[in-house]
């Protein structure tokens, strides 16, 4: 889609430069002159703000590698926030941009779900974007871990115990996993080890998803391919001037976590110090997995609980060949576009329901006054009711609605709806 280059080196230097190594024209084509369709929204601004999320978790991390000592966790964070300079400052920068990254990261794919950017020729950019968010999912677990307090301890002897499940190497992966027979120092210097290499793994993975973007093009709300210039604007200054404004807004929102709301989205038993012997009396990840955790709670048996909560991140990797509609934006599949919201809200659900005990009532009165059993209005079926629909979503609905529904007509090319015919004369 990016056609042929059109930089032109006006110095001497960039013209030596550019027969030796054209990093300035692979910027300028890129990011300057780089053709993108005119009608994109602010959902597509997300994919510059995950951008920069990953640079300001890579810088404060870094820094916060300075000054934590793994042999003394809980108290080198504790040194960090009061005798450190700003160190406060980096630390609630890091911490609350792992929840920022999250909140982009789960639009960025909402978005890809409903404008069908995983269907061809888009496939392995869809899947690059999956293995980031699995790559982005282990850093956040193993950067929760490192404060070394009470919920990252004890969510870590949870998560750990889940390959135990697994017959035959489970055991073995749990004990290489805990460097001994269970959660200690040996852990928390592999997962310190792991939380500062996971990064630059992501980031190179986000090279190859911005390039294999540039190679098929980005799609659109209409998921009609660019036809001819009419259809596209240069990335700079429309698309820039847009991403710029949404990451404003975007720092806004971080901004009010950081300096008035820093531990809004933590757990208040990660400041006391890790004890194997006391545990807390709910134990729950961060509330970017609580979905997944709902999903794992859900099933009675260990081994098939972890199977279930693996399962629905690889729905997510099959999705390309598991929808089977040719239509690509659900703006023109008014079925699938229901069907879509209730999916929004399923997810949303199993976070509910993650966050909750198992046993809790999901409304008390029904149960005070008898109207439906104590079981059947418990956190843990209302799990399994969601949970079910985002199997069937992903492997009932999607493929069967492809062949069945009727879609709107698209539009013949992106301008058509954008341009009077005037203007596409």
């Amino acid at each position: 889609m990016s056609g042929h280059s059109t930089y032109q080196p006006k110095t001497g230097f960039e013209r030596w430069l550019d027969a030796r190594l054209p990093i300035v024209r692979l910027g300028y084509d890129s990011f300057v002159d780089y053709p993108t369709p005119r009608n994109l929204n602010y959902w597509y601004t997300f994919g510059g703000i995950l951008s920069l999320c990953l640079a300001s978790q890579l810088i404060t991390g870094i820094i916060l590698v300075m000054h934590y000592n793994v042999g003394d966790a809980f108290n080198s964070v504790e040194h960090i926030m009061r005798d450190v300079n700003y160190g406060w400052l980096i630390r609630y920068m890091h911490a609350n941009g792992a929840s920022m990254f999250f909140i982009a990261v789960y639009i960025h794919m909402f978005r890809g779900l409903y404008y069908g950017s995983y269907k061809a020729p888009r496939e392995v950019l869809w899947i690059l974007g999956c293995v980031i968010y699995l790559l982005m999912m282990a850093t956040a677990f193993m950067g929760y871990v490192l404060p070394w307090g009470q919920m990252s301890f004890h969510g870590a002897v949870v998560i750990t115990n889940l390959f135990g499940a697994l017959p035959i190497v489970g055991p073995a992966i749990t004990t290489w996993l805990w460097g001994g027979f269970a959660v200690d120092t040996p852990t928390l210097n592999r997962f310190f080890s792991l939380h500062y290499l996971l990064p630059f793994m992501i980031a190179g993975v986000v090279i190859l998803h911005i390039w294999a973007l540039h190679v098929v093009g980005q799609n659109n709300p209409t998921g009609v391919e660019p036809k001819s210039k009419a259809d596209t604007l240069p990335f700079t200054p429309y698309a820039t001037v847009k991403d710029g404004f949404a990451m404003s807004v975007f720092l806004i929102l971080f901004a009010i976590f950081v300096f008035y709301l820093p531990n809004a989205l933590g757990h208040s038993d990660n400041y006391i110090p890790a004890n194997p012997l006391v545990t807390p009396a709910h134990i729950v990840p961060e509330w970017y997995f609580l979905p997944f955790y709902a999903i794992l709670r859900a099933v009675p048996d260990k081994l098939m609980g972890v199977l279930a909560m693996f399962g629905a991140i690889a729905c997510l990797f099959a999705l390309p060949w598991l929808d089977t509609s040719k239509v690509r934006s659900m703006r023109y599949r008014p079925t699938a576009k229901i069907y879509f919201l209730f999916f929004v809200v399923a997810c949303c659900i199993l976070g509910l329901c993650g966050a909750k005990l198992p046993d809790d009532q999901v409304i008390p009165h029904l149960t005070t006054f008898k109207l439906i059993d104590a079981d059947l209005n418990s956190f843990v079926w209302l799990s399994r009711t969601a949970a079910l629909y985002y199997f069937a979503f992903f492997l009932v609905i999607l493929p069967i609605l492809g062949l069945k529904e009727t879609p709107l007509p698209v539009p013949d090319s992106i301008a058509s709806p954008a341009l009077s015919p005037e203007q596409k004369g």
